[in-house]
């Protein structure tokens, strides 16, 4: 029995199309990852089958009763509520059905002997799904949830709204994890989670019970918790059983034989032709022609999908700056309360360094603070001469101009054919550079925001989680691009493939944080 049906479903954004035709089946227990490359629909698709987006053709059909959890990092959390309030909130459905069973109970001094019996009988029924719902352990569960994910580290009673984009990623997901609902759909749940947290969502998700559906680019993640793989390409959407790097055999053995069989075809067409080109005009093979073009006619004539434009970064370098990029001396961060111990750091020209450690320790507080966006709470940052930064924020708002547009503003004596060119360098083909920024894929953002880096002379790189979206592809010519650089990097990142290879130092910032761990 399926939990989910869609059939025949078609979708676009103006003259872009999406997807076509496409049919998916979920069934109860499975674990699936939807892959695909940046901007082939993965969330559209996640929109569409939560019905926050209504396809231009084909059907959604859910089971009845199918409770549905989706982790939407766009959500809004509401201002006053505690992190501990809004983990209780998956439990509301069980708070209203006590409030409903304490009227009934006030009710009771009021009725007859009949009617009290019939209250008494509601009462018990509700009283067992309470039980039943561990309803009574409901602070037990939030405390656990909240350990395994690190929530417990920043306080569950802090006021949600001064949360960082990771810790309220974090929040939304282990208030998912607390409604544990029939069927978990999961946006790239890994941005922004640390290695630890990471870790314990991967044995979540391995001993979780029921359905799933998760987009991710960690393929190591992916390949521990999923056992079917959906691969979105070409505005098809094609199943695999098995995790990603089975997926991937399997999917460059159809491919090979696809060209191969292509090819064969190829050659038969032109062998045809030739053969019609020679005979259709003499009476004596007349025939024999025309049996050749039929045959022609009626063939179904593979063709081979056109080969997606893969990013190819470069970063350009800067003149040389002093030997330091920067002397912290005595350096404590935060805002309203120290983040860290007093700091003696220095960074030396052409290195490459990893920030690392749990969210919400201060990682990106560190980077303002040596970049002089935000003022230290005590000690300096003593900063080199000739430097020229560029600088990748890990939260940017969305604009409302086209790519072409973004890219033109920042650099205006560039042709359009060189802003188009440099956008296509990035991976983003003609239909993305013509759209809109708003209604990209958050790897698609990514892209244009690296885009601007690129044309950039830069001598130093701050780059506050630059993989977040981004798919393979990608990440893997970023990290080529980021080894072949000549100037110095500073990059805060929670995935050990990426960094691993491309830094010459790890900086654990749990080594100085005032935090408890």
């Amino acid at each position: 029995m399926s939990i989910l049906s869609v059939s025949k479903l078609s979708h676009g954004f103006g003259d872009r199309a999406i997807f076509q035709d496409v049919s998916f089946r979920l069934l109860k227990g499975e674990h699936i990852g939807l892959i695909g490359a940046n901007g082939e629909g993965k969330s559209t698709f996640m929109n569409i089958i939560t019905g926050t987006l209504m396809p231009d053709e084909g059907k959604v059909e859910w089971s009845k009763n199918v409770r549905v959890g989706y982790l939407d990092q766009h959500t809004a959390l509401q201002k006053g509520l505690t992190i501990r309030d809004v983990l209780k909130s998956a439990f509301q459905y069980l708070f209203d059905m006590e409030a409903q069973m304490n009227a009934l109970y006030e009710k009771m001094g009021e009725v007859d002997a009949d009617k009290l019996e019939k209250l008494l009988e509601d009462v018990g029924v509700i009283q067992d799904t309470l039980t039943n719902n561990d309803f009574y352990i409901v602070d037990t569960k939030v405390e656990e949830i909240a350990r395994g994910l690190g929530l417990d580290e920043i306080g569950l009673d802090k006021d949600v709204t001064d949360l960082s984009g990771g810790q309220r990623t974090k929040v939304l997901l282990a208030k998912l994890l607390l409604e544990k609902p029939d069927i978990l759909l999961l946006d790239e749940p890994t941005n922004y989670l640390d290695e630890q947290h990471i870790t314990w969502l991967t044995r979540y998700l391995q001993e979780y019970d029921n359905a799933f559906i998760l987009i991710s680019h960690d393929i190591p993640f992916l390949n521990r918790v999923v056992n079917l793989i959906y691969h979105m390409e070409n505005q098809e959407l094609n199943r695999y059983v098995g995790d990603y790097n089975h997926f991937l055999e399997v999917h460059e053995v159809k491919k090979q034989q696809l060209e191969a069989a292509f090819k064969r075809q190829q050659q038969e067409i032109s062998q045809l032709k030739d053969f019609v080109a020679r005979n259709k005009a003499r009476v004596s093979t007349r025939n024999m022609a025309m049996s050749r073009q039929k045959k022609l006619d009626k063939m179904d004539v593979i063709e081979l999908a056109k080969e997606k434009p893969k990013p190819d970064f470069h970063f350009h370098t800067a003149r040389t700056p002093s030997k330091y990029v920067f002397e912290a001396k005595d350096l404590v961060i935060g805002y309203d309360e120290p983040l860290t111990r007093p700091l003696d750091l220095e960074m030396i020209r052409n290195s490459k360094i990893a920030l690392t450690g749990a969210n919400g320790i201060g990682k990106t507080t560190l980077l303002k603070s040596l970049l002089g966006l935000i003022d230290p709470l005590e000690g300096k940052v003593i900063r080199g001469d000739y430097q020229e930064i560029g600088y990748f924020e890990q939260e940017v708002q969305d604009s409302n101009k086209t790519c072409i547009e973004e890219i033109w503003d920042t650099f205006p004596s560039f042709t359009q054919q060189e802003v188009r060119a440099s956008l296509a360098r990035c991976g983003l083909t003609t239909k993305h550079i013509e759209s809109k920024i708003k209604v990209l894929s958050g790897g698609e953002k990514a892209k244009v925001r690296l885009c601007k880096l690129m044309n950039r002379e830069t001598n130093i790189l701050i780059l506050d989680e630059p993989t977040n979206h981004l798919d393979v592809d990608a990440k893997a010519e970023l990290k080529k691009a980021l080894q072949e650089y000549k100037g110095s990097v500073l990059i805060i990142c929670h995935e050990p493939e990426f960094y691993e290879g491309l830094v010459t130092d790890i900086w654990n910032c749990e080594d100085w944080t005032t935090k408890v761990f």
